[in-house]
């Protein structure tokens, strides 16, 4: 059997729609937004090119499927885990954060729960180390290492409005 082939359209300032026919003749898409939203839409059966059901997912919500997609582990947003203990997830800063518009500084998080911001994901960008005086911006997703109770410590801290 052959590889699905996507087709891959510009969308001037949209971003770029990705489509895919599956084995089954069904036709799927995904427009992938400037902002890293997602939109997913698939076509009816009947007719390929009236679309049945569509989708926008968050930067975050896209993250999870992509997870459910390509399981590498067994939480959804869980990265990686180490013998010792250790766990990485991405957890979002909303636009309703009280930490939006405020330094990453502010949050103490490594003080108060032992985990570490190992990076920001802004849009398209990866800003690796973040520094203390970095400024937090509602739907940054950061990227959070430490225990299993540091990490969830850290995700409440982040998720308080």
């Amino acid at each position: 059997m052959s590889a699905p082939r996507l087709r891959t359209t510009p969308l001037p300032g949209i971003g770029v729609q990705y489509d895919l026919v599956t084995r089954e003749q069904r036709h799927l898409s995904v427009v992938a937004h400037r902002d890293g939203a997602r939109t997913l839409s698939v076509y009816s059966a009947d007719d390929p090119d009236s679309c049945a059901q569509s989708l926008r997912l968050t930067v975050a919500e896209a993250g999870s499927l992509i997870d459910a997609l390509m399981p590498s582990h067994h939480s959804a947003s869980l990265l990686y885990t180490t013998d010792l203990g250790l766990v990485a997830e991405r957890v979002e800063v909303a636009a309703t954060s009280r930490w939006n518009g405020r330094v990453l500084g502010d949050t103490r998080m490594r003080t108060e729960t032992g985990a570490s911001i190992v990076a920001v994901l802004r849009r398209a960008e990866a800003i690796p180390s973040p520094a203390p005086d970095f400024r937090l911006a509602g739907g940054d997703t950061l990227i959070v290492i430490g225990t299993r109770e540091g990490v969830d410590s850290a995700a409440a801290i982040l998720g308080r409005e």
